[in-house]
């Protein structure tokens, strides 16, 4: 039997599995943004009605009645969901937005995750495109936004347009982040340095989610030895999309400019020792439980190679945007109503 099968069938037999999971994946993302249109439609109707009459809470309910009771297996009638597809109309006006722009292929989750939390619609629309570009999931979409990933995301002092070349200089930049949040180790301000370092491997899937995308862990404590002398690095990356390796040294006390030249007494190891041809030049990043900007200013002047410098937060930065009451109980509604059984 296994004679007659050509010998091209196992590399023909994935190709066709290949097409079969693209045919798929293009038609979930069209039903996805005819939902999202669909809801648009639905929510720009209840705003060109309000209008002209009192639509309010009662008038929702009953709509939401009444479309439940024509579309029994249909999810998402609820009222708080009809109020969301209001606030999704208000926010994106424009109805070819919803095929042109990003949160077009969202799902209607990570919408509303925008909808409770940004008011700006730049945004709004940062965010969407950052979702869809990355593949976020809603909770980490949320975890962004709380940690205001717009304001940290190459905020970090450094002195790559010095030390590197353009356009290198610029897309180093943008790997760097100021400050890191790290509360996800669950550990306080008083942990050292090789605590810290043992929690962030210990949970480095969600360190290299807070590092960004294109990150790959590659070592911890990596040893250098010149001659007879031992050197150790904290943490050793290195940039899948980039093509450089990333040292990361950590501090659990104030910069001091002395960490400057111990990093980048590293990133010259790293240069020449790992660095293959066909890489871009490595890069530093110091992360300190605090700076004086201008001590970090003068202290990347005077150094060649190139660094960053970055403070982390142990503190959760959710829990000074927790969600207001009001919000609460419709997310809760939100999600009991899509459960009730028809």
């Amino acid at each position: 039997m296994s004679s007659l099968v050509p010998t091209d069938y196992a590399a023909t037999l994935e190709s066709i599995k290949r097409l079969v999971h693209e045919a798929r994946y293009i038609a979930q993302r069209r039903v996805n943004t005819e939902l999202l249109r669909l809801y648009w439609q639905i929510g720009a109707t209840i705003i060109e009605r309000q209008k002209t009459a009192p639509w309010g809470s009662k008038v929702l309910a009953r709509l939401s009645a009444d479309l439940r009771a024509e579309f029994p297996t249909v999810k998402g009638f609820s009222p708080a969901n009809l109020k969301y597809m209001r606030r999704f109309a208000e926010a994106w006006p424009d109805p070819e937005a919803i095929g042109q722009r990003p949160v077009g292929q969202l799902p209607w989750g990570h919408v509303i995750e925008l909808l409770e939390k940004l008011d700006d619609a730049e945004l709004r629309d940062w965010y969407s495109a950052k979702d869809l570009a990355h593949g976020w999931s809603r909770p980490v979409l949320a975890h962004q936004i709380t940690t205001g990933l717009h304001l940290r995301e190459g905020a970090a002092p450094s002195n790559f347009p010095h030390a590197l070349e353009r356009p290198d200089s610029e897309l180093a930049q943008q790997i760097t982040k100021d400050p890191f949040t790290l509360e996800f180790l669950a550990i306080d301000g008083d942990a050292v340095e090789r605590e810290l370092e043992d929690r962030l491997v210990e949970r480095i899937i969600d360190t290299l989610r807070e590092l960004g995308p294109g990150f790959a862990f590659v070592g911890r404590q990596v040893h250098f030895e010149v001659e007879g002398d031992d050197f150790f690095v904290d943490l050793l990356f290195f940039h899948v999309e980039q093509l450089r390796y990333v040292v990361i040294e950590l501090k659990t006390t104030k910069f001091d400019p002395r960490d400057a030249g111990q990093l980048g007494f590293y990133v010259t190891l790293v240069e020449d020792r790992l660095r293959r041809p066909q890489h871009q030049p490595t890069v530093g990043m110091l992360l300190v439980a605090d700076k004086n900007e201008s001590v970090v200013r003068y202290a990347l002047a005077g150094t060649t190679q190139p660094i960053a410098v970055s403070r982390y937060d142990l503190t959760p930065a959710e829990q000074a945007a927790l969600p207001a009451e009001d919000a609460l109980t419709r997310a809760v509604a939100l999600e009991l109503d899509d459960r009730t059984p028809q």
